[in-house]
């Protein structure tokens, strides 16, 4: 009897084991539906709730969230509900900027002269001179940025400006001054049109138009500088840049190639004529008209691949009054009229640039002690290569032949000036935010001041390093 209740024993257990797991499940079941129909009917109290009680939403703070299944969320608030905000104009503003040191040193040449001789001096670079030293020769800052879809602001100043005639003869160093102030309207959602207005670039020269952060040379050439010292002057632009331009000019930026800058393939525009940061002496405007084109050369043949040339040129008519030796302005106004043409192969690896103008303008006649309208003319040829590397950074050695004779206009008393002058250098940019310069430099220039004759010549070492922000 024993051993037939112990045999009995499992199969009883079983059975009521299994009936009791069954009535578990069972209510975990039962459970489960509840905790559903519960969460469903306090979503739809929230959201009725919620719009109902919206008028007085900002009267009062939410209410805290019901208490339903253990482990349920809390009902997100309404402010969390809300679409992201768009950002503020003044949020979509960049902050940018670069600076340059230089050191230049005389190897030969006329650093010194006697009174009414020239000595070698550039109008470009003020620390050309006999006393040398270390010099900043931009401390560039730029805030721009779209303030909305169809207008975009840039301003630009330039911390190592230097000021004459502070102590007597003594040049002040580290001044500030504005370079640009504009506003780009654009007329089509492309951003194909677009007005520019204020104080910015005047559209003549390739190389007037490129950035100094941007440029190879340590300065620019004296004959394509002259039309427009500064680069700059107050006015209204137009700018015109189809999308196949816009095309090809993204992918010679994306290489690393060394671009003229935010510029259309067409502009026309006017300005006052006087030059940067000058009050308007006249009633006639400066116009201006700028074209370049670039031409993709694949089609013709393997050697070509990816090869890009780029041509144009540019027209000025304007009036213009110079500065005058005793600090007045001339009541006389000169005709400034020129013409320029350019051409550029950008280095893939081997490149050449080169530009040429003709024109008109004021300058000093020694003869007549007196400033006349007189022809000019100039230009330079420039021969780069471009040698990218992983392990170095990009190496750019180049060579540059410049000649101009005719007015400073800039200069007081708009002096003459005769420049020949041989470049030869290197650019090696490391990292992005790096560039460094070598130059060796044969001059023979007369110095912008009438009351120094003749030409100086000289033989230097120029210097530069670039740190970009």
């Amino acid at each position: 009897m024993t051993a037939g209740l112990l045999g009995l024993a499992p199969e009883t257990a079983q059975a009521q084991s299994n009936a009791e797991l069954q009535t578990q499940i069972n209510e975990l079941k039962a459970q489960v539906q509840a905790l559903t129909a519960a969460l469903a009917a306090s979503r739809d109290g929230a959201a009725s709730a919620a719009a109902s009680a919206a008028p007085a939403a900002s009267a009062s703070p939410p209410p805290a969230a019901l208490a339903a299944a253990p482990g349920e969320p809390p009902a997100a608030s309404p402010a969390a509900a809300s679409p992201s905000r768009s950002k503020a104009w003044y949020e979509r503003l960049s902050l940018r900027g670069y600076t340059q040191m230089r050191y230049n040193a005389f190897l030969s040449g006329d650093d010194t002269a006697p009174t009414g001789q020239s000595r070698l001096r550039s109008v470009h670079d003020g620390s050309i001179s006999d006393r040398g030293g270390f010099s900043l020769r931009r401390a560039r800052l730029v805030l721009q940025g779209d303030v909305s879809d169809r207008v975009s602001l840039y301003l630009q100043s330039d911390f190592a400006t230097a000021v004459n005639n502070q102590a007597g003869s003594e040049r002040r160093e580290g001044f500030a001054q504005l370079r640009d102030a504009y506003a780009d309207i654009f007329l089509d959602k492309e951003k194909s049109f677009r007005l520019r207005l204020g104080q910015s670039k005047v559209p003549y020269g390739w190389e007037n138009m490129q950035s100094s952060s941007n440029r190879l040379t340590l300065d620019r050439s004296d004959a394509i500088n002259s039309a427009v010292p500064g680069e700059r002057d107050l006015g209204v632009v137009g700018y015109y840049t189809p999308p196949s331009v816009q095309k090809i000019w993204d992918r010679l930026a994306h290489d690393g190639q060394k671009l003229f800058g935010n510029y259309g393939a067409f502009g026309i525009g006017a300005f006052n004529g006087q030059g940067i940061n000058r009050t308007e002496q006249n009633r006639g405007l400066m116009k201006v008209a700028f074209a370049t084109w670039p031409f993709e050369l694949d089609g013709l043949g393997d050697g070509l691949a990816g090869q890009v040339i780029e041509i144009g040129g540019s027209a000025m008519l304007n009036k213009v009054q110079p500065e005058l030796r005793s600090g007045s302005i001339s009541p006389v106004v000169y005709n400034d009229r020129r013409v320029g043409i350019h051409a550029m192969l950008y280095p893939q690896p081997f490149g050449i640039q080169a530009e040429w103008n003709w024109g008109k303008g004021p300058e000093y006649d020694r003869d007549s002690q007196s400033i006349g309208t007189k022809a000019l003319n100039g230009g330079y040829v420039q021969l780069m290569t471009r040698l990218p590397t992983d392990s170095i950074g990009a190496v750019m050695p180049y060579g540059r032949w410049q000649y101009y004779r005719g007015g400073w206009k800039a200069g007081t008393n708009a002096p003459r000036l005769e420049t020949d002058e041989l470049e030869l250098g290197v650019e090696w940019q490391p990292w992005k935010a790096l560039e460094i310069t070598l130059a060796f430099a044969r001059m023979k220039r007369a110095e912008a001041d009438e009351r120094r004759a003749g030409r100086a010549e000289g033989n230097l070492i120029r210097t530069q390093v670039q740190w970009n922000y």
